[in-house]
């Protein structure tokens, strides 16, 4: 008979489910999160085992790997998109490991896509320095607003990142404490810039751009670094049914639920890839700069609502431009986007 399973996983344990074709409960087990004690488990039963689902938790990657170099055919579940059984009055772990287990077997299982294992580390890497961007720039708004307090003038974000030149240490030598806030918040920004630099010298020697992605050159606000992520964090374009499923993806869709006009509630407005939203919110900052359509288009939609709502629209624009440009191999065409 057929059997299904189902792996509710956790930071330090994992529950065991498994199921027949009927939807009988089979074995159910409490194991540590150790790949070899999993396998065994699991081989127990490897002649009739259909599928393993395990959920797409933040820490999936070491157990999907290990059952698929096992030989297991492996389920990545969406939780986003699982639906519970509606007035449970309880739920727990082996619940929920069965619960995986019996969608694989009533084929209603939402699957999420199974990154390649060779192409994670690069993708990590390249993360990591989403991450440290992220940090310089909490670090440079906290040194503008120390100089702006205490000096009324802004610093422009070019003079403080400069690593040959010290324009902030003049600004704050009036008093001592001062001296030593500015030269600490420089001195970090600038480890954290060499830090940056290091990453993208190993990406651009390790990563080029595959063909399907190098036509992403030609949107607006679209370097070589932003593309690189569009293309790691994107993986096959096909995958997305429709450019509106691209976009929810890259979090550029309203999550509020309307009726008449009024808002009745809201979805989770953190589906979908933080990396790609970042991605287009950059590249739609840096259009909005540099390219002459693309600021018109953005100028038309703030002046009728808020900074936010229009860099988000624009953001969206690009990010419809280039489903289109990975799916056809087409360039970007300003008319068919800022029109």
């Amino acid at each position: 008979m057929k059997l299904y399973s189902g792996i509710d996983l956790h930071s330090t344990n994992s529950y065991l489910a498994i199921i027949d074709g009927k939807g009988k409960r089979i074995f159910h087990e409490k194991l540590p999160n150790d790949i070899t004690t999993i396998v065994q488990r699991l081989e127990l039963f490897a002649g009739t085992l259909q599928g393993v689902v395990v959920e797409s938790t933040y820490n999936w990657y070491w157990l999907v790997d290990g059952l698929m170099a096992a030989g297991f055919a492996v389920h990545l579940a969406n939780p986003a998109a699982i639906q519970k059984y509606h007035g449970l009055k309880h739920a727990d772990d082996k619940h929920d490991a069965f619960w995986l287990a019996e969608m694989l077997r009533l084929d209603i299982l939402p699957e999420g896509y199974i990154y390649p294992k060779e192409e994670r580390p690069i993708r990590d890497l390249l993360r990591k320095r989403g991450h440290l961007v992220a940090l310089r720039s909490s670090m440079i708004i906290s040194l503008q607003n120390i100089i702006s307090r205490n000096c009324g003038i802004k610093v422009n974000v070019i003079d403080i990142k400069r690593l040959r030149e010290d324009r902030v240490s003049p600004l704050l030598a009036m008093n001592e404490d001062l001296a030593l806030a500015g030269q600490m918040s420089k001195e970090s920004i600038d480890f954290l810039t060499r830090q940056i630099h290091s990453i993208e010298a190993v990406i651009e020697r390790k990563l080029k751009l595959e063909d399907r992605y190098k036509l992403l050159l030609t949107v607006p606000g679209i370097g070589k670094i932003i593309a690189l992520t569009i293309m790691l964090e994107t993986g096959p374009v096909d995958r997305f049914q429709n450019v509106g499923n691209y976009a929810s993806y890259c979090r550029l869709v309203s999550s509020r639920w309307t009726s008449n006009e009024k808002t009745k509630g809201k979805g989770n407005k953190k589906n979908g890839n933080k990396y790609l939203s970042w991605a287009f919110s950059e590249a739609a900052e840096f259009a909005r700069r540099y390219d002459e359509r693309a600021r018109a288009y953005y100028n038309r939609k703030l002046r009728k609502t808020n900074f936010m709502v229009a860099h988000t629209a624009l953001a969206h624009k690009l990010a419809r431009a280039a489903y289109h440009i990975m799916r056809d191999q087409v360039e970007f065409v300003q008319e068919k986007i800022f029109t």
